[in-house]
């Protein structure tokens, strides 16, 4: 894990990877949960015996599980100290590459494309910061995920 004392420790890393995350597996019941939490419940992600007989050959993570471990993987990634809250203000771009067979392990990348200062909330400054988050496979040269993530962050 990477960590920084303060937001504006980022602003000189601009353009560049920053940090990287654990790597996770993605078995069957992660995939049967999401399906259970979202209601989608289609035979590529949760029927293993026609899984195998589908165009991937096995079940495949939903691409909305891959996005949904954005907030994991930042966790293990990086840390900002001296911050008082951080939030999710959205995605500009999301896409899903590649499929993630089911016993894949997969991993977060963190490249930081800006900083931008936000109006004080409650008199604490604050910045709005915009990730290119790259989730690889391992053993794939193609990505899984790719998204442009967007957070604030307030404190020093």
């Amino acid at each position: 894990m990477r960590e920084f004392d303060s937001i504006h420790e980022l602003q000189a890393l601009v353009g560049q990877e920053v940090a990287q995350s654990e790597w996770i597996t993605i078995d069957q019941d992660r995939i049967n949960q999401f399906a259970d939490a979202t209601g989608d419940h289609q035979w590529i992600h949760i029927d293993p015996a026609r899984a195998a007989k589908g165009p991937f050959g096995a079940p495949v993570a939903h691409g909305f599980l891959t996005l949904s471990l954005l907030p994991m993987l930042t966790h293990q990634a990086f840390t900002i100290r001296n911050t008082q809250m951080g939030v999710n203000y959205g995605l500009n771009k999301v896409r899903f590459p590649s499929p993630v067979p089911v016993g894949s392990r997969v991993q977060g990348r963190f490249k930081l494309m800006s900083i931008e200062p936000l109006e004080p909330m409650l008199g604490v400054e604050g910045a709005q910061l915009v990730w290119q988050v790259t989730i690889v496979r391992e053993g794939s040269d193609k990505p899984v995920c790719v998204a442009e993530s967007v957070s604030r962050r307030y404190g020093s």
